[in-house]
C-alpha cells in the first residue's frame, strides 16, 4: 500500500517512550492519540514485542489506511474512531490504563496530498478542511459567513499572520462577487492581497491563513488542554507521555502544562491554601528537535518538539 506520511522525531519516541526496563510489565500498553497512517504505531510495535497499542483518529478515511498498514499487528492493536478529546475524557474505569501515551499534533501529509479537502493552497479542490466527518462546520463556512473583524482576528489569533486585516478585506471584497467554495481560489485571493515583497518569502503567504482556518474547523487548540489533563489522568503512575508539536500556539499550550505537572505544588494559583500535599504530578524527562538530517530528508519536521514526561502520582 502507499504511505503518504514520514512520521516525525520517530527514533526520539522509540527511545523517550520506550517500554523497556521500565518495570510495566509482560504486556505494556501504548495509546497513540493521532494515529494517522499508522507509523509510530507501526515501528512500536516492530520494535516492542510485548507492546499492545490503541489507535485514536477522528479520521475514518485515514484509519482504514493504517489497518491496513497494521493487519500484520492484528492481536496487539485495536482502533477508536473518534475525537482524542472524548475518548480519553469517557475512558472506562474498568480498563486497563496505559503505561504510554503519544501525540503527534501534526497534520498527515496524505491530507495535503491525497484526502481532496483543501487543506493545500495548491490544489483545486472543495474548501473544506474537516478531519472528521462529525465536524459541522467547513472552512468555507468560515470564509463566506464570518464578518471582516472576527475572520481578521481569527487569521491573527490562529494563524499569526501579520497581514490577517489585509486578508480578511479581500476575502470580504472577493465573495461579495461570488461564494468562495475551492481553496486554489482562496490562495489566490491572498496572495493578491499581500505586499509584494511577502509574496516571495520563505513561505506562500497563504500558509498561515490555512493553518487558522484548519484550526478553527477542527477546534485544535480548544480541544488541546481538555485533552493533555484527561490524557494524564487515565495514564498510569511512573508512565510517560510524548507530545510532538508543530507550531507556537499548540507548543506553548503543552509547554505550560507540562511546566505546572512539575511543580512542586498544583493547586489553582486563586486557592489560598495548599491541598495538593505539595508534591509535583510529573518530571519533565526531555524536549527533543529533529536533527539536521531528518530535516534535510523530510522538510515539514524543521518545526517538530517532541516533550516527554513521566507521571509520578
Amino acid at each position: 500500500m502507499e504511505i503518504t506520511h514520514t512520521s516525525v522525531l520517530l527514533e526520539e519516541c522509540l527511545e523517550w517512550l520506550s517500554p523497556e526496563n521500565e518495570g510495566y510489565g509482560s504486556n505494556p500498553l501504548l495509546i497513540d492519540s493521532t494515529l494517522g497512517e499508522g507509523g509510530h504505531t507501526f515501528a512500536f510495535l516492530s520494535k516492542y514485542k510485548n507492546l499492545s497499542v490503541i489507535g485514536i483518529d477522528a479520521d475514518p478515511v485515514i484509519q482504514q489506511k493504517a489497518k491496513q498498514r497494521l493487519a500484520e499487528f492484528d492481536n496487539r492493536v485495536s482502533f477508536y474512531n473518534g475525537w482524542f478529546d472524548d475518548f480519553y475524557a469517557n475512558y472506562p474505569t474498568d480498563r486497563e490504563k496505559p503505561n504510554l501515551i503519544l501525540f503527534d499534533l501534526g497534520i498527515s501529509l496524505f491530507h495535503y496530498e491525497k484526502s481532496g479537502r483543501g487543506f493545500s493552497f495548491r490544489y483545486d479542490e472543495p474548501l473544506d478542511m474537516r478531519l472528521s466527518p462529525s465536524a459541522t462546520v467547513s472552512a468555507a463556512d468560515i470564509v463566506n459567513r464570518t464578518n471582516e473583524k472576527e475572520l481578521a482576528d481569527l487569521i491573527y489569533m490562529y494563524g499569526e499572520e501579520r497581514f490577517s486585516r489585509r486578508i480578511a478585506r479581500a476575502i470580504i471584497e472577493a465573495r461579495n462577487c461570488e461564494v468562495i467554495e475551492n481553496a486554489k481560489n482562496l490562495a489566490d485571493i491572498i496572495y493578491r492581497a499581500v505586499p509584494a515583497d511577502y509574496r516571495h518569502g520563505p513561505i506562500h503567504p497563504a500558509t498561515k491563513t490555512f493553518q487558522a482556518l484548519r484550526i478553527a474547523v477542527n477546534g485544535e487548540l480548544d480541544r488541546l488542554p481538555r485533552v493533555l489533563e484527561s490524557a494524564f489522568s487515565v495514564l498510569k503512575v511512573d508512565g510517560k507521555m510524548g507530545v510532538i508539536t508543530f507550531h507556537s500556539l499548540e507548543d506553548r499550550i503543552v509547554k505550560v502544562f507540562f511546566r505546572n505537572l512539575a511543580k512542586n505544588c498544583s493547586c489553582p494559583p486563586e486557592q489560598a491554601i495548599c491541598t495538593c500535599g505539595g508534591k509535583k504530578r510529573a518530571e519533565i524527562l526531555a524536549k527533543v528537535a529533529p536533527g539536521t538530517e531528518e530535516v534535510k530528508r523530510n522538510s515539514p519536521s524543521r518545526s517538530a518538539r517532541l516533550r516527554v514526561v513521566r507521571k509520578l502520582r
